[in-house]
């Protein structure tokens, strides 16, 4: 039988302004890895995506990440801190225990892609 174990999914974010895209993302926590050829790979631990330097207005609209983390209210006190809403013009929710036991904020990219950063409960 042939060796059909999967190694990682990464997804494609868009950005409307790839170099601001850059930027925010340093700024929440990502390590960019690399970058070339309109695609940057950013990492945070384990977690992974490419921002490509494409945007459709309609996919960005519609893309939503979901970021699991330890734990979802430092991540928000940090982000507060730093101040990203406000440099980046962007929304950022409360914290909010949801009903499927999960506590959590939203945060939306500078290209509209919603992220949910979550911890388990």
């Amino acid at each position: 039988m042939p060796n059909l174990n999967s190694v990682e999914l990464k997804t494609f974010i868009p950005s409307r302004d790839f170099a601001l895209s850059q930027a925010f993302y340093q700024d929440i926590g990502f390590e960019r890895k690399f970058v070339g050829d309109g695609i940057a790979y950013f990492a945070h631990g384990d977690c992974s995506f490419l921002l490509q330097d494409y945007y459709h207005p309609e996919f960005a609209a519609n893309c939503m990440m979901h970021l699991l983390v330890e734990d979802a209210a430092a991540w928000h006190a940090e982000l507060k801190r730093r101040g990203v809403a406000e440099k980046y013009r962007i929304a950022m929710g409360d914290l909010k225990q949801q009903p499927w036991r999960m506590l959590d904020f939203t945060l939306t990219d500078p290209s509209g892609v919603l992220w949910r950063i979550a911890q388990n409960l």
